[in-house]
């Protein structure tokens, strides 16, 4: 009995040695030692296809428009007449004519497209955003003489009261004749209108700070507010509209991409898929949002799921990006830090961390998480957070500007605050900051202006090296300060590696300062004996397994 159980204990622990020295010896890979080839790049601009809608108006499906779209005159002047024809909405003025089509609500974060037919006589047309009793209006018109756009105006109205008329931009004699699409990416503090004939859409307009005489983003104006379609004709003019619309989309480039995660770090894996928050590119700060994005990483089909704003108790939303996004298995919430840019759009506050929480699942549509102060006020950016089991403490990597954007590594008893230094800055610019476990170690990766990115140890911010692409996503006259979000995967990928990153070209028209970038490259990683170990993995849920570790930390 004794010599047939020793010998069945001597089968099973040879066969617990030979299942595990693999995944061992695999598990003792470097970033550095992974060798990523590009494997797809593109750049999403206003992409139609991946649109969230929020409202349209689609002449073709109206019935019963007096009811569906009604009309209002906002002045004495003579009626706007408006019809339904050939799939077409026409509107006619016989005399001058004054006059707003409700067509949605409001959201001051979204894209717009006026898809114009055709143009005749004198007169504008363009976005009223307003309140239901029309007193007070932010207006963006594009005028136009005969089927050609003359200029682009926008204007202010508070309790009745005009506060501002400004002329944004004017077109020269190589305007486009109507068919176009006048187009408006609405970017809470800010807006930018763009004018689409054929190619990429041309800017033909920017504001700044338009909150500073009435702010779109307090949360009873989102929630009362109407988009209409405003339009202000002389006598014998018409204007003929395919559509109209408003939906939550892509931008003008994207950037930023972090992988969201479990409270440990690792890739949050749902649904065969990896979820990630990128930027939504506007212009400057403040005019960017955070998106959020999802990817089957054995292709490149890259999903808009749905934005996140974030709520700090003031009576705005907010339009923070840069942020990580954690679900915490333990408090049943979803955790996570952004970067507090929107204070660039208000002179009397200042940038900080906010750490954020919702219960919702933030993943999808329009969602919003609370935000509160980390007491890290001032120049911090790209924060990633997780707790650490071994250490047993919350561990933060961030850029902080020391003389330049450099890393450092923080660390505290709680999720949301009293984050105090344990290693950095490291000498070198670096951005993008992200905390990836490779094999059994945690690594810390991140962009440079040297041109690479780079690998230093956890936590003690060593320089290691740096990753190895076959085709780097920056020429020599490009920004190269970009993100190394590197991905481990569980068996059955192609690839047991994804790199997301972008670039750093800016959207071209852009007057001023300009932070529009970029387009998204897909690097697939292979170790140099062409396996690779990500993660163990629990089919039966078909997600990373959750941590064994127990926390002592505060929720």
């Amino acid at each position: 009995m004794h010599d047939r159980f020793r010998e069945r204990w001597f089968w099973m622990v040879l066969f617990a040695i030979s299942c595990w020295t693999p995944w061992a010896a695999v598990g003792q890979i470097t970033p550095m030692e992974i060798a990523f080839a590009r494997q797809a790049a593109r750049r999403m601009v206003f992409d139609a296809s991946q649109e969230i809608p929020l409202w349209s108006l689609r002449p073709a499906e109206v019935v019963g428009l007096e009811v569906m779209h009604p009309a209002v005159a906002l002045d004495d002047s003579a009626p706007t007449r408006y019809s339904i024809e050939g799939g077409r909405m026409k509107i006619r003025a016989d005399q001058a004519s004054r006059s707003a089509l409700w067509i949605g609500g409001m959201n001051p974060f979204a894209g717009h497209v006026l898809a114009i037919d055709d143009l005749i006589g004198d007169g504008a047309v363009g976005f009223d955003f307003a309140s239901p009793d029309g007193a007070d209006r932010h207006s963006l018109l594009m005028t136009f003489q005969g089927k050609k756009p003359v200029s682009v105006v926008w204007a202010v109205t508070r309790e009745g009261k005009s506060q501002s008329n400004q002329t944004i931009h004017t077109f020269d004699e190589q305007a486009p004749c109507a068919p176009f699409e006048f187009r408006l990416q609405m970017l809470g503090s800010g807006l930018t209108a763009f004018l689409q004939k054929d190619g990429l859409p041309q800017v033909v307009g920017q504001v700044d700070q338009l909150n500073a005489v009435l702010d779109l983003r307090r949360k009873d104006a989102i929630g009362s507010y109407q988009t209409r379609l405003l339009t202000d004709l002389e006598g014998n003019s018409e204007v003929t509209v395919l559509e109209a619309r408003a939906a939550i989309d892509t931008g003008v480039g994207l950037a930023d991409m972090r992988a969201m995660t479990y409270r440990d770090g690792r890739p949050y894996l749902d649904r065969g898929r990896v979820w990630y928050t990128m930027s939504i590119r506007g212009r400057q700060l403040p005019h960017h949002l955070q998106g959020v994005f999802s990817m089957n990483p054995s292709v490149f089909d890259l999903k808009l799921e749905g934005i996140i704003l974030f709520d700090r108790g003031d009576g705005l939303l907010r339009n923070e990006i840069a942020s990580h996004i954690f679900y915490d298995e333990q408090a049943e919430l979803w955790r996570g830090v952004t970067t507090g840019f929107t204070a660039f759009a208000d002179p009397d506050e200042q940038k900080e961390l906010w750490a954020v929480c919702s219960r919702k699942d933030p993943r999808f549509g329009i969602s919003v998480m609370s935000a509160a102060s980390m007491d890290l006020v001032g120049d911090y950016e790209d924060a990633h957070v997780l707790y650490d089991a071994e250490a047993q403490k919350w561990r933060m990597l961030v850029s902080e500007n020391h003389g330049g954007y450099k890393a450092v590594v923080r660390e505290s008893d709680r999720w949301d605050g009293g984050y105090e230094r344990i290693s950095g800055p490291i000498d070198i610019d670096s951005t993008g900051t992200t905390i990836q476990k490779i094999g059994d170690r945690r690594y810390c990766l991140f962009g440079s202006s040297a041109r690479q990115l780079f690998v230093y140890s956890y936590p003690e911010l060593k320089p290691l090296g740096h990753l190895r692409m076959d085709l780097p996503p920056w020429s020599e006259t490009s920004g190269t300060r970009v993100w190394a979000n590197l991905i481990p995967l569980p068996e059955g990928y192609p690839s047991r590696y994804v790199l997301l990153t972008m670039d750093r070209f800016n959207y071209p028209g852009i007057v001023g300062r300009n932070w529009s970038y970029g387009a998204l490259y897909l690097y697939h990683g292979r170790r140099p004996d062409g396996d690779g170990h990500g993660y163990e993995y629990d089919a039966r849920n078909g997600r990373s397994s959750r941590p064994t570790s127990s926390s002592n930390a505060t929720n």
